[in-house]
């Protein structure tokens, strides 16, 4: 997985991300604001944790389409072939291992 940051947004920042291996991510959320996701090429899976501790809900991403990362929602990838996106994340990220972040605030 590689990163390059294309430029600042707010306390956050815009680029491009792309990775040849498949897997998951870590889980990562912002607090202050909603992200923007845009899938080049590929296709991935998002897995997103709704923050009232409901159930996990989990979208597919193809190339050419827009996911929309909930301010306050932990979410991760399950990249499913080569991929590469365009983010745009106001503010921090922060991440965790834990197979549920939720439980660990």
């Amino acid at each position: 997985m590689e990163f390059r940051s294309l430029g600042k947004f707010d306390d956050g920042g815009a680029g491009v991300f792309w990775s040849t291996q498949c897997g998951p991510s870590p889980w990562e959320i912002h607090p202050a604001g909603d992200e923007l996701l845009h899938v080049l090429e590929g296709e991935v899976d998002v897995e997103v944790l709704p923050a009232d501790g409901g159930e996990a809900c989990m979208a597919t991403v193809r190339s050419g389409c827009f996911l929309i990362g909930p301010r306050g929602c932990w979410h991760r990838q399950y990249i499913r072939k080569k991929s590469s996106e365009f983010y745009v994340t106001p503010g921090q990220t922060l991440h965790s291992q834990s197979e549920d972040p939720r439980l660990n605030v």
